[in-house]
């Protein structure tokens, strides 16, 4: 089977590389269990400082719609979890994430950007939470994008699905930076020099008692748990049914219900 997600490990630097061009490396279950793999790897080793990024002009497209609905019996707990369970990992790392944003980020992936301490990603990408388009919402990267991005700018976007620019993600607090293209790597390399100056036992501390309030891991394991559970109503959802094979065959969705039914909640 071919590999997924890269491990690259290079002294105190740890590169982990979605490599899934075929579905602009969308989060399919095989991909999730490679990346949570490559974050446990990182987090039991010596590494100092993990670099996340991506193959290709997207670094991920959130879920992998045509896996979903494909899957005979729908989205399952199961696949749910690991899902829920990468995204923990990366909410709670207690290194430095940085994220090399190669490309555009689309639904489900704008929580992975979220999950990284610095992001900084060429001027030329583009953002969007686009679930809303599908019939379905945020719901479970929820937790740590409103834990990163001005509320009023996430009222917009998550009930337009429109997709902004980089300077307008930096802007809102997504990124840390939007930069040409040429100045990427080198952007990337300064931070994590400055990074690899820090004490990792001081760093571990910023990130898990002042970046976070007392008690945050443990309300946002809640929410996930919580948001799992509405994530699987929503994917099952008719609204949701019609969003997918609208996407798949590149029409139009034809919504049936002009408000939000009283049995469903939130998703992705």
């Amino acid at each position: 089977m071919t590999e997924l997600v890269h491990v690259k490990i290079d002294a105190d630097i740890a590169w982990i590389t979605l490599d899934s061009p075929h579905n602009r490396n969308a989060l399919s279950r095989e991909l999730t269990r490679e990346l949570l793999a490559g974050l446990e790897r990182c987090r039991s080793n010596d590494v100092r400082v993990v670099v996340l990024s991506g193959t290709g002009r997207v670094f991920c497209s959130g879920a992998d719609l045509v896996e979903r609905r494909q899957s005979t019996d729908g989205p399952t707990v199961d696949q749910d979890d690991a899902a829920i369970r990468m995204m923990t990992t990366l909410y709670s790392f207690p290194k430095p994430l940085v994220g090399l944003i190669n490309g555009h980020v689309r639904a489900g992936g704008l929580g992975l950007l979220a999950c990284c301490d610095i992001a900084v990603a060429p001027d030329w990408s583009t953002y969007a939470f686009s679930e809303v388009h599908l019939g379905l919402v945020p719901a479970v990267i929820s937790v740590p994008v409103l834990a990163k991005m001005d509320r009023n700018a996430a009222r917009r976007y998550f009930l337009t699905g429109e997709a902004f620019s980089a300077t307008t993600a930096a802007t809102v607090g997504l990124l840390t930076a939007a930069v040409p293209d040429c100045q990427l790597n080198k952007t990337v390399d300064e931070l994590v020099a400055e990074l690899l100056k820090g004490s990792p036992a001081a760093q571990a501390v910023v990130k898990d008692e002042l970046l976070r309030r007392p008690g945050d891991l443990e309300a946002a394991r809640a929410d996930f748990d919580r948001l799992e559970a509405l994530s699987l109503r929503m994917f099952a959802s008719k609204e949701a049914g019609e969003g997918m094979a609208a996407f798949a065959e590149k029409r139009p969705p034809r919504w049936v219900n002009t408000r939000a039914p009283r049995d469903v909640g939130t998703t992705a």
